[in-house]
């Protein structure tokens, strides 16, 4: 006669097998869903483009502040053009 034999699954392993995948909920483009907002899109709109920087002064990428690539592209710009323009830093003031 054969006996069932029942396996005791660790936490660890447990936790393995139901691993979460790393993604969050989708971001939407805020200038895709407002087209308002996009025609606003200018190097000028300086409070705009500072929601679009790290305090650091680096450009955050777009799966962090959740625009289409399209736009991306366009805030990249907008914020370069801004910076030669001398309306926004290179770099941070202080480190």
């Amino acid at each position: 006669m054969a006996r069932k034999v029942k396996l005791k699954i660790s936490g660890r392993l447990l936790r393995k097998k139901t691993r979460r995948s790393g993604y969050g909920a989708a971001k939407q483009c805020r200038f895709c869903s407002n087209a308002q907002v996009a025609t606003v899109l200018d190097y000028k709109n300086v409070p705009l483009l500072k929601n679009f920087l790290t305090e650091r002064g680096k450009i955050l990428p777009s799966r962090i502040s959740g625009t289409c690539a399209k736009h991306q592209r366009l805030v990249t710009t907008e914020i370069k053009q801004a910076r030669i323009m001398a309306l926004l830093p290179f770099t941070a003031a202080t480190f």
